[in-house]
């Protein structure tokens, strides 16, 4: 018999997919849930096992995974019906969930609480940085918030998804490091956009921005990624999509807000966003933040 825990993972999306794949390949026993179970095809072929619902997947588990799209699905998957919390009712003293999505830290919180209070399960939110590419590599930063003992218990399984694991503090920790994360994203990304158009209008080659400034202070992953595709007009493949920014970015203004923190940048970023889905863009990947000066702040 294998010592190794039983998985679950719920959310087979972008991210969820390549992540729940590496645990798969690390020779773990995975079950996996998806709402689109067609989804679900590649990990059924990599030996998952396929789960009816939420609850089904907990109660074989010792550790489930969450990787969901906003905190109102989170909370249906874990507190709706065949849900996380039913499945957890009988033993969920030893089981811990694991939540990889991006959601709002107090609700992290809360939701953390009840389910402990209402199962014994453990929660450890650990928001992931690196995108699709992070994900596919298994190069992936993950913050965590959570009881140091969780956190403990679960690095070695997370450790097959990412290049590093920081335990940030309590439950909601890992939370707020994301939104931190996301706040340097967006703006990068909305200036890097309105370098790309500034270096056109004055006439130079802007896919030669990357190499003139390679090694000085405004070097950076996202220059060297998003840059040269920029200024090449190539939005494929998708490097996820300007609505979770956008929802990312608007959950750091709530909380700099409710902190009585200035967070002018990071507002200013969200009403371009904004702007973008005002013309229909929020479906497209952070590429696309180049049309908004090239079309629409003209």
């Amino acid at each position: 018999m294998s010592d190794k825990p039983v998985l679950g993972f719920i959310g087979i999306g972008l991210m969820g997919r390549p992540m729940s794949l590496h645990l798969c390949k690390a020779g773990y026993e995975v079950h996996v849930f998806n709402r689109t179970s067609a989804k679900l095809a590649p990990l059924l072929d990599a030996g998952a096992t396929a789960a009816e619902s939420p609850a089904a997947l907990t109660r074989a588990a010792d550790i489930v995974f969450t990787c969901l799209s906003d905190t109102a699905s989170m909370e249906h998957v874990v507190f709706g019906p065949d849900g996380v919390a039913e499945g957890a009712k009988e033993n969920g003293a030893g089981k811990v969930l694991v939540d990889h999505s991006s959601i709002r830290p107090d609700a992290t919180r809360d939701m953390a609480a009840r389910l402990r209070g209402e199962t014994g399960m453990g929660w450890v939110d650990a928001p992931v940085s690196g995108g699709v590419a992070g994900a596919e590599e298994a190069s992936l930063a993950i913050m965590c918030g959570g009881d140091a003992g969780d956190v403990e218990r679960v690095r070695p399984v997370v450790g097959n998804m990412c290049a590093r694991l920081t335990h940030m503090g309590p439950q909601g920790a890992g939370q707020v490091t994301k939104l931190c994360n996301q706040m340097v994203v967006v703006c990068t990304l909305a200036v890097l956009a309105e370098t790309v158009n500034l270096a056109r209008k004055a006439g130079i080659d802007a896919a030669r921005l990357p190499e003139a400034l390679a090694g000085g202070w405004a070097d950076s992953k996202p220059l060297q990624i998003f840059v040269p595709r920029m200024a090449a007009g190539e939005f494929d493949p998708p490097f996820g999509h300007l609505a979770t920014m956008l929802k990312d970015i608007d959950t750091a203004t709530d909380l700099g807000r409710s902190q009585g923190a200035a967070l002018p940048m990071s507002t200013t970023a969200a009403e371009l966003l904004r702007l973008m889905g005002g013309h229909g863009f929020l479906d497209k990947e952070p590429t696309e933040l180049v049309r908004l000066y090239q079309d629409l702040l003209r």
